[in-house]
């Protein structure tokens, strides 16, 4: 192999990446600088820097990213009214650009000549990361040991950590989930085990941020969200941070069993995988936006923003957050939103987020016009005739053509 002096790679401080530390000191005989990302996955991260000195690692980054996260990529994403194949709301795709971006940042700051992650080379996880790092970067050299070894199970991960003294704890892994999970603030995914069968229903204990909505309680929550410029400042009047309020907006969503989808999605490489996750947060801040935008936006705005939304979210899917067409198209997004300011009322109740109410000093919509009742001459509707026949002379046109073909029959 090539030479290498020095890696960086996304360490988790699991199973997986651990052989990753200790495979690359034996085969690029190189340095390793693990990062390890916490973007509110829920749990501890710190563990992460003890396994990583065990391995021999000199420099440890362990970066507390979850405000970055939401303010830099969740909220912008959000501003779209973001949904990949009409379902999924891409919790795990909007992550992978801040961990690429992180990584770049790490080798120039520790002046490593490469890269490394754990993503297998049958899932999207791999192009998300090594797009976003060539965009950043364009001369980075990027391993992935999944793409080159022959570990191709865990069996095989935990026959190399004793054959490499690589400290497991086995009774820990023994009782790991079936099921391969992703989370962060935004959400939790998950994949394998009886998933892989799209006719068997995950089991009720798979999930883990929300109640059933059988089991949500019976009395619903109402929840007042104010908007600035498209974004979200303030929860039942509590100015909060970006990651407070999502982390908030989870947490009443889960206990009123908001969030849980059951997908088959369009992998970039080429496969369907099937995916299940948990975005309470999430699926409130989407209903939320559509409903205040409703009140501001202008109709021809809004109906093209709703045309790009799927090539934007194409966009995130596939790992082109870095592109210059995802640039032009948040310019583009950010630009309709400097009116989308106001408050919405939602109520949470047994799986389902209805709008109560929204209200916005920049409000389009006109009582005044849009009443049943008399508007005092604010609106013509004699003018409504022109306006009809205008529109209808094509197909006026046509039916007339057409007329005259069947007679000539």
């Amino acid at each position: 192999m090539s030479e290498v002096n020095k890696v960086v790679l996304a360490y988790s401080g699991g199973l997986d990446t651990s052989v990753i530390v200790r495979w690359l000191q034996e085969e690029y005989r190189c340095e390793v600088v693990t990062f390890t990302a916490d973007i509110g996955q829920g749990e501890e991260v710190e563990p992460a820097r003890e396994k990583a000195e065990a391995l021999g690692v000199r420099e440890i980054f362990i970066d507390d990213l979850r405000e970055e996260f939401v303010r830099d990529f969740v909220f912008p994403m959000f501003r779209a009214n973001t949904i990949y194949e009409g379902q999924y709301l891409l919790g795990t795709s909007i992550a992978r650009p801040l961990i690429a971006k992180r990584l770049i940042d790490l080798a120039g700051q520790t002046g490593a000549d490469a890269i490394s992650h754990g993503a297998t080379g049958k899932g999207n996880d791999q192009v998300r990361f090594e797009l976003g790092a060539y965009a950043l970067n364009p001369d980075i050299r990027v391993i992935a040991p999944w793409r080159q070894w022959d570990l191709d199970s865990r069996e095989s991960l935990m026959k190399y950590c004793k054959q490499h003294d690589i400290g497991v704890d086995y009774a820990q892994a023994g009782k790991k989930s079936p099921y391969s999970m992703d989370a962060n603030l935004l959400h939790i995914s998950y994949e394998g085990g009886v998933l892989e069968d799209p006719w068997e229903a995950p089991d009720e204990s798979m999930w883990r941020w929300t109640v059933s909505p059988e089991s949500a309680p019976d009395v619903p929550t109402f929840v007042e969200l104010e908007y600035v410029n498209g974004d979200i400042v303030s929860l039942n009047g509590d100015k909060l941070s970006c990651s407070e309020l999502l982390t908030r907006l989870n947490v009443l969503g889960g206990k009123n069993g908001v969030g849980r989808d059951d997908i088959v999605e369009n992998r970039y490489v080429g496969m369907k995988s099937r995916g299940c996750y948990e975005t309470p947060g999430g699926t409130i801040m989407l209903k939320a936006h559509r409903a205040i935008e409703s009140l501001t936006l202008d109709r021809e705005v809004m109906h093209l923003k709703d045309e790009l939304m799927p090539r934007y979210a194409e966009l995130i899917y596939n790992g082109y957050w870095w592109s210059p067409e995802r640039k032009m198209l948040q310019a583009a997004i950010d630009q309709s939103q400097l009116n989308v300011n106001g408050c919405v009322r939602v109520k949470l109740y047994k799986g389902n987020v209805t709008i109560e109410g929204r209200q916005s000093k920049d409000s389009l919509f006109d009582s005044k016009i849009a009443t049943f009742e008399s508007d005092s001459g604010t609106y013509n509707q004699a003018d409504a005739e022109g306006f009809i026949k205008l529109n209808a002379l094509r197909l006026r046109i046509a039916a007339r053509k057409k007329q005259g073909s069947e007679n000539l029959d």
